[in-house]
């Protein structure tokens, strides 16, 4: 089935693309028209980016200016999306675009494309000078040892947040910076930075304040780059899930930078496996290794309903593996489809998919930056920790609204 360009209402539209949806028909991909490019102080009639955050450089483009869009199986990145729906579906310009993707069918590609085709519009993200690519990271959710209590080799405290950590919402002050929290503690009348990783440590401030204790120090700091993460107990049958609850308040330093800085690994081998190598190696310098981070993450103990379902993101709801990033919230909207153009693990094979913006994270800083959620387990963690490449990334925005 052939279509030309549609101009339909919105009630029509949504009604073609179910129709199409529930039939399960082949269809040729609408492409729309090529949009006037977004300029910083838009005339009357230039297209705008509806729901844009503040500061982002966005720039219109097509959906056949994206690479690889049209091979990418859209089936597996709609559950992502409907997944942020939940949340999404309560601002006015993402209402009738999640009611729409709700009623389609998973398992025909050719609609959900079509679906995405007529309700948004790519804007390629574009950094403050100019450039149009940036650093693709990866996380996973790793598997943890551990035990109620602290005895035998589990000697290693996971903490949850102390009473005395207080978060102050700087938006609700200074509106033009949503997204950004300070974090201390209030002595007296004033309020005071947190106790950084290294004082903690040292203090033991924290006693008392234990989840449980885990088997190996170098797995749970590298739990708490990654956010969170699963744990079997040693009783051989249960696990749980311990996901981000808070932080302290300082901002995320890479001890694989640490190392590079300091002459002791290249930047090819400061993996998360090349990290580990140099630990096993250095075990006399493992406490300064880990306090060149002075960020340190407080968790909470959920339940795992769901093996196949990943842990909870910033914005809620559960991250989907491969589907899922985190973003920097300043310039990419959290629940945001996202393509992305990047390629595989330490190597230029390439990696062109739609992904959701879900998570935040210490170090994910900038508007072309992103970090991939490749799942749980091994096999995720060796990919994730492999990952370092260049890439570069698409905005889809509703245009229903900017039509109106």
């Amino acid at each position: 089935m052939l279509f030309k360009r549609i101009s339909l209402p919105a009630s029509a539209l949504t009604a073609l693309i179910i129709g199409l949806s529930l039939a399960a028909c082949t269809t040729t991909p609408i492409t729309p028209p090529a949009p006037q490019t977004a300029q910083p102080s838009p005339q009357p009639g230039t297209p705008t980016a509806p729901s844009a955050p503040p500061g982002a450089n966005l720039r219109a483009t097509t959906f056949a200016a994206l690479p690889g869009w049209n091979s990418d199986d859209l089936r597996q990145a709609l559950p992502a999306f409907l997944t942020s729906c939940s949340t999404l579906a309560r601002k006015s310009d993402w209402k009738e675009p999640c009611a729409v993707a709700a009623g389609l069918d998973g398992n025909n590609g050719d609609a959900i494309r079509l679906f995405f085709q007529s309700f948004f519009t790519p804007y390629q993200v574009i950094n403050a000078d100019g450039t149009d690519n940036g650093l693709v990271t990866g996380y996973y959710e790793p598997l943890l040892k551990g035990a109620r209590k602290r005895g035998g080799p589990y000697q290693t405290p996971i903490y949850r947040a102390p009473d005395d950590l207080i978060t102050v919402d700087l938006a609700s002050i200074y509106p033009e910076l949503k997204g950004l929290r300070l974090r201390g503690r209030l002595v007296g009348n004033k309020v005071l930075p947190y106790p950084s990783r290294a004082e903690l440590d040292k203090s033991g401030v924290l006693a008392g304040k234990e989840i449980l204790w885990v088997d190996d120090p170098i797995d749970a700091f590298f739990l708490q780059v990654q956010g969170s993460g699963r744990v079997q107990m040693n009783d051989g049958s249960s696990i749980v899930r311990v996901a981000y609850a808070d932080q302290n308040g300082y901002p995320y330093k890479s001890i694989g930078r640490y190392l590079v800085d300091k002459g002791e690994l290249t930047l090819a081998q400061a993996s998360a496996q090349g990290i580990k190598a140099w630990l096993a190696a250095n075990p006399g310098r493992q406490q300064e290794l880990l306090n060149a981070n002075p960020s340190y993450v407080f968790f909470k103990e959920e339940k795992v309903l769901d093996p196949n379902v990943g842990p909870k993101g910033a914005q809620g709801v559960p991250l989907t593996p491969l589907r899922s990033i985190a973003v920097d919230p300043q310039f990419v909207p959290l629940g945001t489809p996202v393509f992305l153009a990047t390629t595989q693990p330490n190597n230029n094979a390439p990696l062109q998919q739609l992904m959701v913006a879900q998570d935040t994270g210490g170090a994910i800083k900038g508007a072309v930056r992103a970090d991939f959620f490749w799942g749980f387990g091994n096999e995720a963690g060796d990919k994730a920790g492999k990952m370092k490449q260049r890439g570069m990334m698409w905005l889809l925005l509703p245009k229903l609204a900017a039509a109106r």
